[in-house]
């Protein structure tokens, strides 16, 4: 049994095995900070670049995402006791007048499993509900979703509010209608076009 079983775990989409080994791994006495860099985050991160390159699809992505998700939860208990910090807290939601939710989901499996603690709002998120939640949870970053084109000027109504406030919080947005110029008109932080990309984003924003 090793870090390397788990890792072939994730990559192959198994979550039973993935759970099996990451508990033999704890039982064994191996570092649970390189349980999970090692064992879990490294292979998302495969898989992202894999999606990214176009040989793997947002099905796959998601079975790979929910696979550490299963291992993740084994470890969580434990790493409450050790020095892991999160890298970073992000609220996200699906803004104001859009029901749509996979996108924003798997977007928060990847950010989770990359170290970030995630603050999801769910779907139909008003400007005051982000603004309550970046606030209460000393955010670093928000991430606004869209799938309409008709609640994409939700999306630039949040990030003039946060500027207006004066919020110290970066803002990044996606989802099928929305493009990078779109993102740079609205005066947005950042863009991405897909869950990968939106880890890649985040930990630039909080790169030391």
């Amino acid at each position: 049994m090793a870090i390397q079983d788990i890792y072939n775990a994730v990559i192959e989409y198994d979550k039973d095995k993935a759970v099996q080994f990451v508990k033999a791994e704890i039982d064994s006495g191996t570092d649970i900070l390189t349980i999970l860099n090692e064992g879990l985050i490294a292979p998302l991160d495969v898989v992202g670049k894999r999606f990214s390159a176009g040989e793997l699809f947002v099905p796959e992505m998601l079975r790979a995402a929910h696979t550490m998700k299963a291992g993740l939860e084994v470890l969580r208990p434990l790493l409450a006791g050790t020095r892991s910090k999160s890298k970073g807290t992000i609220v996200i939601g699906t803004v104001k007048g859009d029901q749509h939710n996979i996108g924003k989901n798997l977007v928060i499996l990847m950010l989770e499993g990359a170290g970030f603690e995630v603050i999801d709002l769910g779907v139909d998120v008003d400007v005051d509900r982000f603004m309550e939640a970046v606030q209460k949870n000393g955010a670093d970053i928000v991430g606004l979703s869209a799938l309409l084109t008709t609640t994409m000027p939700a999306m630039e109504a949040t990030v003039a509010s946060i500027k207006e406030k004066g919020l110290s919080v970066k803002t990044m947005v996606g989802g099928a209608p929305v493009t990078e110029a779109f993102a740079n008109k609205i005066g947005a932080d950042g863009y991405s076009e897909d869950a990968p990309g939106a880890v890649e984003l985040a930990r630039g924003f909080l790169a030391s």
